[in-house]
């Protein structure tokens, strides 16, 4: 008889606390805001700078300030308020936000094949264009932060690179020791950062109150009438006011959707939209402070602690994007997009914070790259907005889908809030699409070559499955020809596969050379859900099967981490214990070998995925299994 427990579908991150009494709201808003605000909270430093004085510059005159901040305030309003806080932060994977938690949402309730096709790519797609946008995080945000030395003085201006660099390197090499430490200063700077931002704005707007009458959309809808062509390219700076908006649903698992919500309305929004304001006041009483309006807005003897302070949030807003690309990294792992990959913990009580080197340093070199190649945060602001732009477009098609597949709205109620949503989002994406030549190649580039490998790894995946199904045989024609002439040796033997059907290859290869079989055959298939975790105690599928085999499925979430030991503890409790010191495992060790099969995959992406399935984490490593408990065998195949 099976003994089968079927995973939790209610199931929401265990280590996400929704209890929002006022006791714990406030450590949890507070460190929202340290986490989750970063991206966006930085953005005041060289939005307006770049709108006015970047690649298309703008007259600084009294008519155009008062229509680029009403573009400014209303696209925050539109972007990040209406349709983040309020509209796709309610399409939550039990609990969990980000594009490839929404891809298996829709396609674990669609039963459309090629709806189901278009959603996987724009998701995969998605998350690559998430590679680019970590990328040019960090080198902006820090480069635009030490850039306010010149200011203080024009001899500071050679020094700029190497402290940005030096800054970075410094982040970069420290993530392997983990955040946990450094994380505890997080929501208080950043709450200090929104402080200030909000009182120089108020304090700004105080001498020149006249400004507040940005907050009128008929502002920019005069600015677009009478300059339509210069609004156009506005918006390729315009959209740098509300980058890291999509990051309040990327962490929403983190904290929880009500957390993210009262930190945005209550204190983050205020500030932003003040500071900007604030700088909009300064430039109508000084059009020459647009060489830097932020640092401008504060008193002289205030400089240098400004540059300090922004330097400090900015290396924040970087360290959230860097912790944000481990996660994906993860789950695009355990989604079976990229291979194994080497995964530590950094902490023993916070599942979220952990470290993959080969992210961290692909990144590092990126980031360094970007900082010497491009010079400065304006010329890197061209690179910046396409892949933000790419990101919330696809967002929107996504949750459209969320919509009609699990909201069941009315046709035409989506069709007026996500076609709303998909024209401005064109609008954006079209305005960033100019500056392509100007540096928006860069993370088209990066997206182009981080969708190239994600898929290349899946395919690759399915044909190999397809070539090992092949050569399997039938579980019950093997267990029929078993006779009692095959020894059988005390202890158990694992036998680690990727199908819940056929005997493994290693198992085959194992009877042939060694001609024996252990008492007791477990053959293990270790499952990710849809789901992000999985209750430990809905964990396992086990079935007993004729002469002394059984049949082990282990379900684990996208956010979760296989550890096989650790889920065979739970078989005592099914009546088959397993004393991983007494137990063997047998692990397939699989060649792969560029070949015939090129019709079914392009020749360079079966070269690109031999290479990947070559340098991948070993299987022992990644599931936990003690190394001297390990024996491997290897199997070549043809793709």
């Amino acid at each position: 008889m099976p003994a089968s427990v079927q995973a939790n579908k209610k199931r929401k991150n265990p280590t996400v606390s929704h209890d929002h009494s006022q006791k714990r709201l406030a450590p949890v808003v507070i460190a929202a805001i340290g986490v989750v605000f970063g991206d966006i909270g930085t953005s005041p430093l060289y939005a307006l700078k770049e709108i006015f004085n970047g690649h298309h510059p703008i007259d600084v005159t009294p008519d155009n300030i008062l229509g680029i901040l009403s573009m400014v305030f209303w696209s925050i309003m539109a972007l990040v308020t209406l349709k983040y806080v309020t509209v796709i932060m309610r399409a939550d994977n039990r609990g969990e936000g980000g594009s490839l938690a929404l891809l298996s949402l829709i396609t674990e309730n669609s039963r459309n094949r090629v709806v189901t096709w278009v959603i996987s790519l724009l998701g995969i797609f998605a998350a690559a264009l998430f590679y680019g946008d970590s990328m040019i995080t960090p080198a902006i945000s820090v480069l635009s932060a030490v850039e306010g030395l010149e200011i203080v003085s024009p001899d500071f201006k050679t020094y700029v690179l190497p402290i940005t660099l030096v800054i970075l390197t410094g982040l970069f090499f420290i993530q392997s020791r983990g955040t946990g430490t450094v994380g505890l200063f997080f929501g208080p700077v950043m709450v200090g950062w929104f402080g200030v931002l909000g009182v120089l704005g108020a304090l700004e707007i105080a001498r020149h109150p006249d400004v507040l009458a940005a907050l009128n959309p008929l502002y920019a809808a005069r600015f677009i009438l009478n300059h339509p062509g210069l609004a156009f390219l506005a918006l390729g700076s315009v959209v740098l006011a509300v980058t890291g908006g999509e990051a309040l649903y990327t962490d929403m698992g983190h904290f929880g959707r009500y957390p993210i919500r009262l930190a945005w309305f209550g204190f983050v929004m205020p500030a932003l939209v003040l500071n900007y304001f604030g700088q909009g006041a300064l430039l109508l009483n000084e059009p020459a402070a647009i060489e830097s309006p932020f640092f401008h807005l504060g008193p002289n003897w205030a400089l240098i602690p400004m540059v300090v302070l922004a330097t400090m949030a900015t290396v924040i807003a970087s360290q959230a994007v860097i912790s944000g690309a481990f996660s994906v990294a993860r789950q695009a792992v355990q989604m079976g997009f990229l291979p194994r990959m080497l995964i530590i913990h950094t902490s023993g009580k916070e599942e979220g914070q952990i470290y993959v080197p080969f992210t961290n340093w692909t990144l590092y070199f990126a980031v360094v790259a970007l900082v010497v190649g491009f010079g400065n945060s304006s010329n890197l602001a061209a690179a910046y907005g396409i892949a933000v732009t790419g990101t919330m477009l696809i967002d929107t098609v996504l949750v459209a889908f969320v919509m009609v597949l699990l909201w069941r709205w009315h046709p035409l109620v989506v069709t007026l809030v996500a076609g709303g949503f998909l024209i401005v989002d064109i609008a954006f994406f079209a305005a960033n699409a100019i500056k392509i030549p100007q540096g928006g190649w860069f993370p088209i580039v990066m997206a182009i070559v981080s969708f190239t490998v994600l898929t290349t790894w899946r395919r690759g995946r399915r044909l190999v499955r397809r070539e090992l199904a092949k050569q399997g045989v039938p579980m019950p024609a093997f267990l029929k020809m078993l006779g009692s002439d095959v020894h059988r040796v005390s202890g158990t033997a694992v036998f680690m596969t990727g199908s819940k059907e056929g005997v493994p290859a290693a198992l085959l290869h194992n009877l042939k050379h060694n001609q024996v079989l252990h008492e007791r055959v477990a053959l293990v298939t270790v499952e990710t859900t849809d789901t992000p975790y999985v209750n430990d105690l809905h964990r396992l599928y086990l079935h007993r099967m004729e002469k002394g085999f059984l049949r082990i499925v282990i379900r684990y979430g996208f956010m979760e981490d296989p550890d096989v030991p650790q889920a065979l503890e739970h078989c005592r409790r099914l009546g088959e214990p397993f004393e991983i010191m007494e137990t063997t495992f047998y692990v397939s060790r699989e060649t792969v070998i560029p070949g015939v099969l090129g019709r079914k995959i392009h020749p360079l992406r079966a070269r690109l995925f031999a290479f990947m399935s070559k340098n991948a984490t070993s299987a022992t490593d990644f599931f936990k299994i003690p190394n001297n408990r390990v024996v491997e065998l290897g199997t070549q195949l043809v793709i």
